[in-house]
């Protein structure tokens, strides 16, 4: 089979690979019809993910066609039509049952090497880095699926893969981010990113009740997307976020923030960007929290952060005074696709939301390497890419 293949910082290519076989009783063999590239591969792609291996496959968000399932798994066979979360979940142990998912103790077998860094090791991950169980991703034409039986999401009929295929990620961890930051009738909420998840959050908080929503962000793309869908956008190219939202609020900033962004953060003439810019470069530090510490500033007293975007390991200069003087909460973590994709599903077919609004490229897996150089640099109006293998 054809899958997109880790060689290293900024080269992914698309080798052949010998298929995927049922190694275990639970698992199943996927036949892939429609991936997509997501903000998280970049970081493999741009070299942030630590224990990453030449020869890996990439990807985690992605859905297709049951082929193959072991003995034990009772509820799947050959010609379902299903949505794979990106995170693998047993389904029995604690923290499954309590409808954690992304924290199962049971699908990561590079638990220990998490543990290390992390004090307790979280559920494994689709394409992910060797922290995160080394599994195959999806951006291939088969995928084995562990712990099939849990880790699925079946597609009714009458619906598209387009319609469907962000269940996988993106849609549920934008709605976890709202649920996180307890979003209802009525809030203001301010995102930093209008990407992928930036856009989900947005359109998560409306359904949610939000009474204003603001964006940030500096591609002007973006930002017109965010505004179509009913967001009050902030460039942050053109005015400091902090002094637009103490405008437009009155002085009382934001009760919720979420941080869409993550350990990539850019910023527009701010020292602190230079100053990590600097500490990345040298291994002194594994992210750029120039959003982290941004929103901390312009969260409201006694307000949430909710952090759906990504980080590892260690930043600095993290403004934890600030965070308790002005009694902020925080929320983050790897999404529970499986607790919210039911919900989030019902939105669909309900017609409340056509997530489908959020594709403005698609190509094949052979295009992948030259898409993701399209997607990282924000070339052509990008913001999300569809593969079709």
């Amino acid at each position: 089979m054809r899958g997109v293949t880790y060689h290293g910082t900024g080269d992914f290519r698309v080798d052949t690979h010998p298929d995927p076989i049922i190694g275990h009783e639970r698992d199943a063999i996927i036949r892939v019809t429609s991936t997509a590239i997501c903000g998280s591969d970049l970081h493999m792609f741009d070299g942030f993910m630590p224990e990453m291996k030449t020869g890996d496959i990439i990807g985690h968000e992605f859905m297709g066609v049951i082929e193959d399932v072991g003995s034990g798994v009772g509820n799947l066979k050959k010609g379902d039509r299903v949505v794979v979360p990106f995170t693998i979940n047993c389904g029995h142990c604690h923290w499954c049952q309590n409808k954690q998912f992304s924290l199962c103790d049971e699908s990561n077998p590079d638990a220990e090497k998490l543990a290390a860094i992390t004090g307790q090791a979280a559920a494994g991950l689709f394409g992910f880095s060797h922290l995160y169980g080394g599994y195959d991703g999806g951006q291939a034409e088969y995928v084995r699926i562990p712990f099939a039986d849990a880790t699925h999401l079946k597609v009714p009929d009458g619906l598209t893969d387009e319609q469907v295929l962000f269940l996988s990620d993106i849609f549920p961890t934008g709605w976890q981010a709202a649920m996180n930051a307890e979003v209802k009738p009525g809030s203001t909420v301010a995102i930093w990113g209008a990407g992928p998840v930036g856009l989900f959050a947005l359109k998560s908080c409306l359904l949610l009740g939000a009474e204003r929503v603001f964006v940030i962000d500096d591609v002007s793309e973006r930002l017109a997307m965010a505004k179509a869908h009913g967001a009050e956008v902030i460039d942050h190219s053109q005015v400091k976020p902090y002094d637009a939202l103490m405008e437009l609020t009155n002085g009382m900033l934001p009760e919720k923030s979420i941080d869409a962004v993550g350990l990539e953060a850019h910023g527009t003439g701010v020292i602190d960007t230079i100053y990590d810019k600097v500490k990345t470069a040298t291994m002194q530090e594994t992210g750029r929290p120039h959003v982290l510490r941004e929103a901390i500033m312009c969260t409201q007293k006694g307000g949430i952060l909710s952090i759906p975007g990504v980080y590892a390991a260690i930043v600095d200069k993290f403004p934890i005074g600030a965070a308790f003087a002005k009694g902020l909460t925080f929320r983050m973590g790897q999404t529970h696709v499986m607790q919210h994709a039911p919900t989030l599903l019902e939105h669909i077919q309900e017609g409340r939301i056509d997530p489908t609004f959020l594709i403005t490229h698609r190509g094949k897996l052979e295009d992948a390497p030259d898409l993701y150089e399209t997607f990282r640099d924000k070339k052509d109006d990008c913001v999300k890419v569809v593969l079709t293998p």
